[in-house]
């Protein structure tokens, strides 16, 4: 036995990934973090072995390289993963990462979008060709409802239901599904994109909803360098599609919607997930609610 990493291992450990079902972005990051530490091992002359030493080395080189506590920990959640996996598979006699602590991190505020720079948003995305119609409908869908880009990359054609206006997200994070309803403006968009669009695509027998425009499917790392663009052409600063999500979230709040119908729609099971994506703006929503109740009125 032996804690050296390979690459057939990694291989194997994939299968192993895609038959419990894990989302490709979930397996993508996964492995992400496995084949990072194979480098940083090479980098010292190391062997790339999984021991506790390399991977706090590791650790504490993506975040002296100025990489994100988030990252640092995801990608060490993956070795954690395959450390975890190589040891039940009988490859390695123990786990030796067994109590290691992930990396802290940072309590961060993320301020939503402004209805301006929503619009902007929007307007970047004006136009008539596939393109335009394609990512006006993802913007609305995903500024409306906060579906996750993950989620909203993988929808089929078949999970769209025009009449009652809602998008059923087949898998959602923790395999878990659920149905997302959103208004006229979103639904004509999504419409709009599917009769203009992508009806005349030469990959409309394709069961996906979105479409690439060169001949092939559209993935998440498409939606993303399709909203990076649109979000530069609107001058928006430090955009990344996930702030979609948040922006959404207080959208909901600000507009009166329960906290419940909101975690519901974003597919959330704990409370914490939704102060976590709420608190940027929660004393402005705070502020307007006590204008409202106007208890000094004594």
């Amino acid at each position: 036995m032996s804690n050296t990493v390979t690459s057939d291992l990694i291989d194997s450990w994939v299968l192993h990934l895609r038959a419990e079902r894990k989302a490709a972005q979930t397996i993508k990051s996964y492995t992400t973090g496995v084949y990072g530490l194979m480098e940083w091992c090479a980098s010292q002359g190391a062997t790339p072995e999984i021991t506790r030493a390399n991977v706090n080395g590791y650790v504490a080189h993506m975040l002296e390289a100025g990489r994100e506590p988030a990252t640092a920990r995801a990608r060490q959640l993956g070795v954690r993963r395959f450390s975890a996996w190589l040891t039940d598979e009988g490859e390695m006699a123990a786990d030796p990462l067994v109590g290691i602590k992930a990396p802290k991190l940072d309590s961060k505020v993320v301020h939503p979008l402004t209805d301006d720079q929503i619009r902007a948003l929007i307007k970047a995305c004006a136009g008539k060709d596939f393109r335009d119609l394609r990512d006006t409908a993802i913007v609305r869908l995903m500024v409306e409802t906060g579906i996750r880009a993950g989620e909203c990359a993988s929808i089929f054609l078949a999970d769209y239901d025009k009449l009652s206006g809602t998008i059923t997200v087949r898998r959602g994070k923790g395999g878990k599904g659920r149905v997302v309803p959103f208004g006229p403006q979103t639904n004509i968009a999504i419409d709009r994109y599917i009769r203009n669009g992508r009806n005349g695509h030469t990959l409309a027998t394709r069961p996906e909803l979105w479409l690439g425009d060169r001949k092939r499917g559209f993935t998440y790392d498409g939606l993303h360098k399709a909203l990076q663009g649109r979000a530069r052409a609107a001058g928006i600063d430090g955009f990344h599609p996930h702030l979609l999500r948040h922006t959404a979230a207080h959208r909901w709040l600000a507009a009166g919607g329960s906290e419940g119908g909101l975690m519901a729609v974003a597919g959330w099971t704990r409370p914490d997930m939704l102060q976590r994506y709420t608190k940027a703006r929660a004393a402005d929503r705070a502020a307007i609610e006590a204008r409202g109740l106007n208890l000094g009125d004594i």
